[in-house]
């Protein structure tokens, strides 16, 4: 579809101010660059200043540099033509031109932009662009429903909502697992996953199916083939995985209640990147039938909401009573050490508002060879759960799944085996620190990375954190503390096994 303008840009508002020359040429110049994907004209046409703005339904981007950066990683921008366009010029250096757009997928939206006339010709000093809003976002929902599945009348849950990892049977729907392959040959559910059953006895109707990164062998809420949830509150930065999904549809009002999964983090980072309360339970803790697997020694459920008062009500319904315990704060500085200075930082304000906390060093020689046996067994196991259907599947996975799991067929039974007893070892030793304490340590050492970054370093930095929760099968809950940029992060609360009510009680505590 053209780009061609159907007629002249119609004249100002004001008899006495006509439209300044090289405006229409400019703005005709930067509608071609946008349909031709030519990142440098566009680059040419935006002001370059820290004040530029660029909004959209995702969010608000400040500055030519990070307009510039988004431009680059977003690719071609939606087919479309200008059918109409409006000039109001305020004096002869400055024009706010609104044009409404034509998609050619259907649809209309519309584009405004303020231009001011420079030393080098006219630029965009502010836009917002609008478009029509997708029946369903693929992003986020792979089913949804008004409800898909009512709850029960009267239940402690009634009136909430909940949006289901993509990994948990629905009854008359599939498991899709993140993957259109699995989809595709998964057989339909005859009944409810345990957990999805309860939740829905107690009330709580089931809004959708939410998306999850393939098989749930990420950290990221990168899904190849259907792309990265939003993340409303740090706009242009992944959503954190593989319990992407979720987050996304409680962050943004689609559902109050995510119910997810967290082998190796997958509740903790999403609720760090997305600003979300979050626990991951005590393994074993919640019945996981109805639940597909990826590394048994470590899969647990787990759920995330916008407040922890909600969140403990939905452990009251799934959770064992707890053994009780101590609620001693101890903050570990090794661990501290390993997060980003902001990170760090926002962890550090939320320690010194709570009183008195102790501080106390730990013999954590041997973290990173915990961490590297908890990916060598997480690996096997998940090529024993899901290497005979993927052999000869690999290449229907996005590639950072795909190399995720060709990494594991390769694991040796003899790596195997010694990986599991340093996780055995692991385990007994972060079960004896931790005590009958609370440990205190960020939830994902850094904000969530931006859309495109290169996330291979930080999936290795997270693990080193979340590792301990997995190998000792501990409880833990994310709260979440902003940085001062304004981004969102986590505090991560974790404590001995079977206290996730303590902790959950102790959660809304600090809240309130």
């Amino acid at each position: 579809m053209s780009a061609t303008p159907p007629g002249p840009v119609p004249g100002p508002t004001g008899p006495s101010l006509p439209v300044p020359d090289g405006l229409v040429e400019a703005f005709w110049s930067y509608e071609r660059a946008l349909m031709a994907d030519d990142v440098e004209t566009l680059d040419r046409l935006v002001a370059r200043a820290s004040t530029t703005l660029r909004g959209d339904a995702a969010g608000l981007l400040v500055g030519h540099d990070q307009i510039s950066a988004f431009r680059r990683s977003y690719g071609p921008a939606p087919r479309r033509r200008i059918v109409q366009t409006h000039v109001q010029v305020t004096d002869p250096d400055h024009a706010l031109v609104v044009a409404v757009t034509e998609l050619e997928r259907g649809g209309r939206g519309q584009q405004t932009q303020l231009w001011a006339r420079g030393v080098d010709g006219w630029v965009v000093t502010a836009a917002h662009v609008s478009a029509p809003a997708p029946a369903l976002d693929s992003r986020i929902w792979r089913v949804v429903g008004d409800p898909l599945v009512p709850g029960a009348a009267g239940g402690p849950l009634a009136g909430e909502s909940l949006a289901v990892k993509d990994l948990y049977a629905v009854a008359g729907q599939v498991v899709g697992a993140g993957s259109p392959a699995w989809e595709a040959a998964a057989p339909v559910e005859r009944g409810d996953a345990r957990v999805v059953d309860l939740l829905v006895e107690a009330g709580a109707s089931v809004r959708g199916i939410a998306r999850t990164d393939e098989f749930a062998y990420s950290l990221a809420g990168t899904n190849h083939h259907f792309g990265s949830p939003p993340n409303p509150r740090a706009p242009y930065r992944v959503s954190g995985g593989s319990s992407s999904g979720s987050a996304s549809a409680v962050s943004l009002g689609h559902a109050t209640i995510g119910l997810g999964t967290d082998t190796g983090g997958s509740i903790r980072v999403p609720a760090a990147y997305q600003g979300l309360y979050g626990i991951r339970t005590t393994h074993a803790a919640i019945a996981t039938h109805g639940l597909l697997a990826l590394a048994p020694s470590f899969d647990t459920v787990g759920w995330m909401t916008r407040d922890a008062d909600l969140l403990a009500l939905v452990g009251e319904v799934l959770l064992p009573d707890s053994p009780g315990g101590s609620h001693d704060l101890v903050v570990v500085p090794e661990l501290l050490g390993l997060a980003t200075p902001p990170v760090r930082a926002a962890v550090e304000g939320w320690i010194g508002d709570q009183g008195l906390v102790v501080r106390e060093s730990w013999p954590l020689g041997e973290l990173d060879a915990w961490r590297r046996a908890f990916s060598t067994w997480q690996a096997w196991e998940a090529w024993q759960v899901r290497g005979a259907w993927l052999a000869e599947r690999l290449d229907t996975l996005g590639p950072d799944v795909r190399g995720r799991f060709a990494a594991a067929s390769a694991v040796s039974r003899a790596e195997a085996d010694a990986a599991q007893a340093v996780v055995a070892g692991a385990r007994a030793r972060v079960r004896e620190l931790v005590g009958d304490r609370v440990l205190v340590l960020p939830s994902a050492p850094s904000v969530a990375p931006l859309v495109g970054e290169d996330l291979g370093r930080v999936r290795e930095a997270t693990l080193a954190l979340t590792c301990l929760a997995g190998l000792g099968g501990l409880p833990a809950v994310s709260l979440p503390v902003t940085t001062s940029d304004g981004l969102p992060a986590g505090v991560c609360l974790v404590a001995g096994p079977g206290r996730d009510r303590d902790l959950l009680a102790l959660a809304a505590s600090l809240a309130g």
